[in-house]
């Protein structure tokens, strides 16, 4: 199947941006052309967001054959994984923001100390300007609309840089938005290290950047330069705790992992087992085989690795630890199939970098403390998750484990909860979004004092001090 179906997309609904692929100076123009429709306040009525969500969400609805054939050349994604994780991901976010952007827009009246009365004080989210975002391979498609729905919502305008490691993906939404969203504020601009590079070099109000933490150190040097605030979306080495051996743990842990090949930021990266670790291999064997079957790498719902580097970097990993479960690779089809290792070297890169692929290592602990001792030591992931129903390993593990999000007994389910922030901390990213918490990562919440001339209540903290008047201030403030 092709990337694109035969049918046509619209004509463009707008002036569009000049072409970013002639020569080198159409990104600076395609930036000025941007930044003078976001100055003309094109992008601010709440009117004029809310179409650009609805004409987002007509472009999912009639495109979807040509982004699911896409993230299947790209990704080897199944049509009802595409669906799940990335379209109808997307769909969800584009309904939150639908049905509260009035109620996000609404300025927030605060109250104002006596001492200034009377006034009137508010705070108004008012749009950052133009933002650049950076998506990323392993979820082309949602890792890079997501953020575009929280800067429609929040009335900025948009250079979208898709990952070139996904090519077919890139390219149908290089073709395809223009012609949905309004093309003097909305651009697409596809390339490699020399496009982004070119593209940090400029100015802009906000970058949001989704990848791994050496890009984003580059991300965020150029971002300084401009004193450019940044969001940034990395991963990091997800821990799981298992303290209850249940069967649904296994499924859990198994669907989480090996979903998109193991690609996920927040996908668990290693098992710490509390005792027991053979049994919860031999539960994961028989969850591997009813997800895929004896012959995962050949199943319809596995996924292929991205690349042939990201492949063999992969399967250089298994050379430090004993597989117990899988290991069976394809370098002809970049398939490597879900694979659970024991013994593993814990200095080796297998467990100092995040893996990033369908390599599972279980490691056994004697107790919840040392499983606890065991992350600490380690750069704070974007997730950490404790399987175990008991209450007060639940309460122990939030409060001591540092994480961009704590999940209990459902990893990466955090994800599809609009209401909740995701975002890293520490080696794992700074900001978050998703839903209203987008919305407002990529507002100015802008401070707002309104207070009356015609009675002037300043005069009693106006110089010359008296000592009478310093007694005043000091009772007043």
């Amino acid at each position: 199947m092709g990337i694109f179906t035969s049918q046509q997309p619209p004509e463009p609904v707008g002036e569009t941006a000049p072409p970013v692929d002639e020569h080198p100076g159409k990104i600076a123009e395609m930036i000025a052309h941007l930044r003078r429709s976001a100055d003309a306040r094109i992008t601010h009525p709440r009117r004029f967001r809310a179409q650009q969500l609805r004409a987002l969400e007509k472009m999912l609805a009639e495109r979807e054959e040509d982004f699911i054939a896409a993230l299947a050349e790209d990704l080897g994604k199944s049509a009802t994984e595409a669906k799940f994780s990335e379209i109808d991901f997307l769909r969800t976010e584009i309904d939150v923001a639908q049905r509260h952007l009035a109620e996000w827009m609404d300025s927030t009246s605060v109250k104002v100390p006596l001492s200034l009365q009377p006034a009137m004080a508010k705070i108004e989210p008012r749009p950052l300007g133009v933002v650049l975002i950076i998506g990323a391979w392993n979820y082309p498609l949602q890792l890079l609309l997501a953020p575009l729905i929280a800067a429609i919502a929040a009335g900025n305008a948009a250079v979208l840089k898709p990952s070139e490691l996904a090519p077919a993906t890139s390219g149908t939404i290089a073709r395809l938005l223009p012609h949905y969203l309004d093309p003097r504020v909305y651009a697409v601009c596809e390339g490699g290290v020399d496009t982004a590079t070119e593209l940090l070099a400029a100015r802009w109000d906000h970058i949001f950047y989704t990848g791994g933490a050496r890009v984003a150190r580059i991300v965020a040097r150029a971002a300084a330069e401009h004193l450019t605030p940044t969001t940034l979306e990395l991963g990091g080495k997800c821990p799981t705790v298992v303290d209850n051996h249940l069967p649904a743990t296994a499924k859990r842990i198994a669907f989480a992992k090996f979903m998109n090949s193991g690609q996920t930021c927040v996908a668990p990266d290693y098992i710490l087992s509390i005792g027991d670790a053979d049994a919860l291999v031999d539960r994961l064997a028989k969850a591997i085989g009813s997800f895929y079957g004896r012959d995962p790498i050949s199943h319809q719902d596995y996924g292929r690795i991205v690349s042939r580097q990201h492949f063999e970097r992969l399967t250089g990993l298994l050379e430090h630890g004993r597989v117990v479960i899988g290991g069976q690779s394809d370098a002809q089809t970049l398939r490597l199939a879900p694979t659970v290792m024991r013994d593993v070297e814990l200095d080796s890169p297998l467990m100092t970098e995040e893996i990033f692929g369908p390599i599972l290592p279980v490691i056994e602990v004697e107790s919840f403390d040392a499983a606890l001792q065991f992350i600490a030591e380690r750069p704070a992931p974007l997730a950490a998750y404790l399987m175990s129903e008991n209450p007060r390993l639940q309460s122990i593990f939030s409060d001591r484990v540092r994480a961009g999000a704590i999940v209990h007994n459902a990893p990466m389910t955090h994800l599809i909860v609009p209401t909740l922030p995701f975002g890293g901390v520490g080696d794992s990213g700074m900001g978050a979004y998703h839903g209203k918490h987008g919305f407002e990562r990529l507002s100015q919440m802008r401070p707002e004092l309104n207070k009356t001339t015609v009675i002037d209540t300043l005069n009693a903290v106006y110089p010359p001090y008296s000592w009478a008047k310093r007694k005043f201030i000091d009772k007043l403030i």
